[in-house]
């Protein structure tokens, strides 16, 4: 696990796009990112403000993603992030025989999230 200046290191001005559900976890998310030096896009609780914010100019240099969005899958904003060589991680209570297989090897956290943890795999 990186020390905490060097998470702050890894995130510091870097934009990231927080896709989070639930609002207590997606403003102790931005919070702690902010804390790291990190320019939070959002938090927003669904695909249809993730897909907005992602359109917006500049892009986020990274995502943060909930898997299920009040029911609703994640995975065509991990499709599009990828197609456009935006790297995230996946944040879910999941486990990993409950993801499908495209999505398996994608970096995933269980919550609650090792904010440094997190700040090395994005950064990677």
């Amino acid at each position: 696990m990186p020390e905490p200046n060097t998470a702050s290191r890894l995130l510091r001005g870097r934009r990231i796009l927080v896709v989070e559900d639930d609002y207590i976890t997606a403003e102790d998310l931005a919070m702690e990112l902010a804390s790291l030096g990190a320019e939070v896009i959002g938090p927003v609780p669904d695909l249809a403000g993730a897909f907005e914010l992602l359109a917006a100019d500049p892009p986020p240099h990274a995502a943060i993603l909930d898997i299920n969005l009040g029911g609703e899958m994640v995975f065509p904003l991990a499709d599009r992030l990828r197609d456009r060589a935006i790297p995230f991680v996946l944040a879910t209570g999941y486990e990993e025989w409950a993801i499908p297989e495209p999505y398996v090897r994608m970096p995933r956290f269980e919550k609650p999230l090792n904010i440094r943890q997190v700040a090395s795999a994005l950064a990677e």
